[in-house]
């Protein structure tokens, strides 16, 4: 699998959820990328991964895939009620 980078972006959006109390683990998103419950085909060669945080929320992560290494651009939870409303 390519190296995953974060972006500078990327990497602060970690820090300012955990002054909220939602922590994410790196190793998560790297998970989430990975191996997402979901993945959408955005505008641009970008794409969303998401992955269930809990039992009210869900992970997003959009990213960029280069030849040689994949880099996340952003990240944010969302609710499931509003990104699962389509899965069973």
């Amino acid at each position: 699998m390519k190296e995953i980078r974060f972006s500078n972006h990327a990497l602060l959006k970690l820090e300012v959820l955990a002054t909220h109390e939602i922590l994410i683990d790196s190793d998560f998103v790297l998970e989430t990328v990975r191996s997402p419950d979901k993945l959408e085909i955005g505008e641009g060669d970008k794409f969303t991964a998401q992955k269930r945080l809990n039992d009210d929320l869900v992970l997003r992560i959009v990213y960029r895939e280069f030849n040689a290494f994949i880099l996340i651009i952003t990240l944010y939870p969302g609710r499931r009620s509003r990104y699962e409303k389509d899965s069973l």
